[in-house]
């Protein structure tokens, strides 16, 4: 059913608001109800309320713009999906930076219908495994402290822990948010000043792990996430690739059987591996001038030819055994466009 022009009506009657957006993928259940006290949600021209219903007829929109939610029972049937992205440390798991840092989302594939939700954080300076869903409802359930999804890091920390340490680390210590505890914690040895630990938690606070150990004057020098619930980092997906999920495993995040369907010609190919994701783009360099305000470039300065004057053309390769094409794998993708600042 169909509305005025521009405007999709919801194809899920009797749902609340806040239900039917996550199943579309707009965001997690918990950010969606930040939204709708916020007053960026309204259904029929009027501002959205927590557990309001809707169905077949209503107009929806977020920050004034109509939203297409008519694909939601359609998203049921195929079942949701999520990737696995290895997360190095330099990028920010946000959309919007006012410091301009380079996204996590920035090297994501993109999504036909709805959008990627990250499945909890990691901090700026940690890396390790991230998941990605286009389900607000899964992305949710993974999240949501009251299902304790266990999350286990690798530690590097400045130093060695005492038995002292870690019967306070195990048994639980106070934070300036409420009490914190690891659920496992096991020495993986290490060097020198260095030493490595395997801790577990039940819930993802920011930056617990960190302030933990800063809460028994210890630094941690490196953080890495290596298992979310029962997903496991795979030694195969190196820093700054993403693997999608079979329907298989993700029904196992899930609870629901992988979804049944008809064979096509495209899911008899070969599965694909993990995949190089989009680079960041690269700030421009400085251009330098001369006394009379004229660009010189790095070659010029280096004393070739200034002006317009063409650079001596490269001496063409022979079409050697040595030289010939070799066939190219999986390659990157173009450098992503920078991302305006909100």
């Amino acid at each position: 059913m169909s509305g005025r022009k521009g405007t999709t009506l919801i194809d899920a009657p009797n749902e609340r608001i806040q239900k039917v957006l996550a199943q579309a993928g707009y965001a997690s259940r918990r950010e969606l109800e930040e939204w709708i006290v916020a007053g960026r949600v309204s259904v029929n021209g009027e501002p959205s309320f927590l557990g309001q219903k809707i169905g077949p007829g209503d107009r929806v929109k977020v920050n004034g713009k109509p939203v297409n939610l008519k694909f939601v029972a359609e998203q049921k049937k195929r079942g949701a999906q999520v990737l696995m992205y290895h997360k190095p440390e330099g990028e920010i798991v946000s959309k919007d930076d006012p410091e301009g840092r380079p996204s996590v989302f920035d090297r994501l594939p993109a999504l036909q219908r709805g959008r990627w939700i990250a499945i909890g954080r990691l901090d700026f300076n940690t890396s390790g495994l991230l998941l990605f869903t286009d389900d607000g409802e899964l992305a949710n359930r993974m999240m949501h402290p009251r299902y304790e999804i266990e999350r286990v890091y690798a530690v590097r920390l400045l130093g060695e822990l005492t038995e002292e340490q870690k019967q306070q680390l195990s048994e639980g210590i106070v934070l300036e948010d409420g009490p914190a505890r690891f659920s496992e914690l096991s020495d993986e040895g290490g060097e020198g000043a260095n030493h490595w630990y395997r801790v577990t938690l039940s819930e993802g606070r920011n930056r617990e792990v960190r302030r933990m150990f800063e809460s028994i004057g210890l630094t941690v020098s490196r953080l890495m996430r290596v298992r979310y619930g029962v997903v496991e980092l795979p030694s195969r997906l190196k820093r700054g690739m993403y693997e999608e999920m079979t329907p298989e495993q993700v029904a196992l995040l899930t609870g629901k059987p992988a979804p049944k369907r008809q064979q096509r010609p495209e899911d008899r190919r070969p599965r694909q591996g993990p995949r190089s994701t989009r680079p960041h783009p690269k700030p421009a360099a400085p251009r330098k001038q001369d006394a009379a305000g004229v660009v010189v470039t790095e070659v010029a300065a280096a004393g070739a030819p200034a002006g317009n004057a063409p650079a001596a053309a490269k001496e063409p390769r022979k079409a050697t055994g040595l030289h010939r094409r070799r066939a190219r794998g999986p390659r990157r993708a173009k450098p992503a466009a920078a991302a305006e600042e909100a």
